[in-house]
Order: C-alpha cells, then sequence, then structure tokens
C-alpha cells in the first residue's frame, strides 16, 4: 500500500529564516522559545515542566529545529528514528496560502497586497463596498487588530447598530466578525464570499468570515470561521493527485486554503481533536495511492497570535501524544510527513505571524537526514512516493 500523508502543524516554525529581518523576525523561533520558556518553568498553566513531545522528537523534531536555527531545544535529544529536516520559503510573505502553497509545489508570483497600519486602514472604495453587501451605513473597526480584543472593544456596538466588524493584520486578509445570531451566520458567510472577488483582484489573499457569540464581556468565536482564499495560480500537489487518478482527502482548512481546488473529499471539526481523529481514521482507511493533506490550525489560531506560551505548550504535547494512535494505523509502503507552514513565536512582540524555516519530520523511509530543503521539495517528495508526475520546481528528498 502507498500512502502520503502531508500534515501542517499550523504556525510551529523552527527560527532560522535567513530573511527574517527583512520581516521584522529576526530571533523569532517559535518551538525553541516555547521549550525554553517551559524548562525555566514560565509555561506552567494547565501543565508543568520541560516541554514533553517525546514522539515527534524520537522522529527527529529536535534535531530539525537545531539544523534550522542552530538550538538545541531543552530535554530534545533523542537520536533520530526516521527522516528529518528543515525546510525555507522563498514566497515573499509569512502568510498561510504562500506557505500551502509553496509546501504543495506552488511559491507565490506576485506580491500580496497588505492594509496599511492605521487608522482608517481600509480606502473609501471598499468600506462602500462592504457597506453596500452589507446593507449597513458603516463598519465598525477599519483597523489593523487581533481577533478577541476587537470583538470586545466593539461587540455591544455592532450588536445595537448591526454593523459589521471589519480587520486585518500584517497578513494579506480582509477579516470581518459578526454575531452569529444578530447579524447571521448565512448572511456573514455571503457577505465575504461577493466580497472575496473584489479583494482577490486586488491580490489579497483571503477574506475570512470570523463567527461569534454571545454577549458583551462573555463572548466567545465559533467553529464556523471560513476562509474565502484566492485560488492557487497554477496546479498544486492535489491537482497533480487528482489528475493521476488518485484520491485526495483534505482535513482542516485545507479546503478554503486551496478553494477546493484538487480535493476529493473534505473533513471537518470542531477543533484540533476532532481533525486529529479523522486523520486517525484515515490511517487506516485511506485509499491506496491517495493523499491525506491536512491542517491543525489552533497552534496559531488559539496561542500563537494571543501570544500564549503555556496554551502553544499543551497543545503541541496533546498532538504529540496523538501521534502513536496514527502511526499505529499507517502500514508498509506509506509516508507521513510533519511539517508547518510558517513561525508565530508566542514570545515575539505584536502579535502576527513570525518569519521562520519549519522543520520537517517523516516516517516510513527509516532514518534519513534530509538537510536544509525548500518548501517546493515536500511536494516533489510526495509526488515521487506516490510515483506521480511533479510539475513544480521541487526535488525529491526521498
Amino acid at each position: 500500500m502507498t500512502r502520503a500523508f502531508l500534515i501542517v502543524l499550523d504556525s510551529v516554525g523552527a527560527g532560522g529564516a535567513a530573511d527574517a529581518a527583512e520581516f521584522g523576525d529576526d530571533g523569532a523561533s517559535t518551538l525553541a522559545h516555547i521549550a525554553e520558556e517551559c524548562a525555566a518553568g514560565r509555561a506552567d498553566v494547565g501543565r508543568s515542566g520541560p516541554l514533553h513531545m517525546p514522539n515527534l522528537d524520537a522522529l527527529g523534531l529536535g534535531a530539525a529545529v537545531q539544523l534550522a536555527s542552530g538550538v538545541t531545544m531543552p530535554g530534545f535529544d533523542a537520536v533520530p528514528q526516521e527522516l528529518w529536516g528543515a525546510a525555507e520559503e522563498v514566497s515573499r510573505g509569512k502568510d498561510t496560502p504562500s506557505g500551502h502553497w509553496e509546501l504543495a509545489g506552488v511559491p507565490v508570483p506576485w506580491d500580496w497586497t497588505y492594509f496599511p497600519d492605521q487608522i482608517p486602514a481600509f480606502p473609501k472604495d471598499l468600506v462602500a463596498e462592504v457597506c453596500r453587501l452589507a446593507g449597513t451605513d458603516g463598519i465598525l473597526g477599519n483597523c489593523h487588530a487581533s481577533g478577541v480584543p476587537i470583538i470586545e472593544a466593539h461587540c455591544a456596538e455592532h450588536l445595537r447598530s448591526g454593523w459589521p466588524i471589519c480587520y486585518t493584520s500584517a497578513d494579506s486578509v480582509f477579516q470581518i466578525a459578526a454575531h452569529e445570531e444578530a447579524f447571521g451566520l448565512e448572511r456573514l458567510l455571503k457577505l465575504c464570499a461577493d466580497l472575496a472577488p473584489l479583494l482577490h483582484a486586488r491580490k489579497v489573499g483571503r477574506v475570512i468570515a470570523r463567527p461569534f457569540i454571545g454577549e458583551p464581556g462573555n463572548f466567545k468565536r465559533t467553529a464556523n470561521r471560513r476562509d474565502f482564499a484566492i485560488a492557487p495560480p497554477a496546479p498544486t500537489l492535489l491537482d497533480w493527485v487528482t489528475e493521476a487518478g488518485h484520491e485526495t482527502h483534505a482535513i482542516g482548512k485545507i479546503g478554503d486554503i486551496f478553494s477546493m481546488q484538487g480535493i476529493g473529499r473534505l473533513w471537518k471539526g470542531k477543533s484540533d481533536l476532532d481533525l486529529f481523529e479523522h486523520l486517525i481514521r484515515l490511517g487506516g482507511d485511506a485509499e491506496p495511492g491517495s493523499l491525506t493533506f491536512a491542517n491543525f490550525v489552533e497552534f496559531d489560531s488559539l496561542y500563537g497570535h494571543p501570544r500564549d506560551v503555556a496554551g502553544y505548550a499543551r497543545a503541541l504535547e496533546a498532538f504529540d501524544a496523538r501521534v502513536p494512535a496514527f502511526l499505529a494505523r499507517l502500514g508498509p509502503g506509506d509516508l507521513a510527513i510533519f511539517t508547518a507552514d510558517h513561525g508565530n513565536d508566542p514570545t515575539w512582540t505584536g502579535t502576527d505571524h513570525t518569519r521562520e524555516r519549519v522543520p520537517i519530520v517523516g516516517w516510513g523511509y527509516g532514518a534519513k537526514p534530509i538537510g536544509l530543503r525548500g518548501f517546493v521539495d515536500v511536494a516533489a517528495s510526495v509526488a515521487a512516493h506516490l510515483g506521480v508526475s511533479g510539475q513544480g520546481p521541487g526535488r525529491s528528498f526521498l
């Protein structure tokens, strides 16, 4: 049985990016800094002691971080038993689409459009179009912000006026938060879908619907987030596999990130724990020759952006504890690759992604150091493993 599983731990960067200073991120290192905080006893909320990830470390995670950044993480001293290395990105962004597309063999060929960090952040014609589509007299926010604080700031006024809460970040995104009941979930999703073509034409990467429920001071963002992403500029690994007649499975945000191109079956869930259950099931049930492409977003969304070191550590340890159950479902001829799309160092300044190299650790080829590679080499390797013709610039490391 020859199958492939490409698993992205969203934002779990390994530091060391040669161009990090150009992004204001020189010295950022997500995994290493979390491990250092844990070892120093500064991440003991809901957990305690050094960061404990023995399963991924046994595959080669600690060695991958040391290769990427030159940093030895406290407690990560396993001799790698499987494929390990690190990768760096060439796309001029540290955002979700850039990282995933390049991992799937397609670097971004254009410069993204970013909104200025000022108030107001959005041009008047864009605000007018949002109002027209939403049927409102104005918008709230209109600035750079993180999701929870901006909802806190505008929740009461949003419920009173019905105006959508619009904000952006250092990424190429336009985000709209709205109350699922008072504003309406379907209305929010339609607003974002109708707005997306205009923003995609301006090379804004994503329009993101951010629904929430509750009241001022007691609200909660829901699992009904939806990303309306610009389509990849060329066929990706998912398309290569589909065109070769093989099945593809997407877990989590992959469907949104790739605009459903090349995706046969989509599996969603309310949490990363739900998504991991899909991964375990597909480890046993996925068809011969198939590709399963998974994204686990909560490292990024729940802990990276809010700069929650202890929460990030808890999530990493919980993920690692489930890895054996997944690997136990795999068989001879299978390949599993664990990697990331960018960094989001919770010890760093601000609330945005950080420019970092990413770890690559795999299962299925035995102890195999692959060195420092490009993101595109991941796609080339998966394609080679499945016997599919790769159409991108990458080189297989298998």
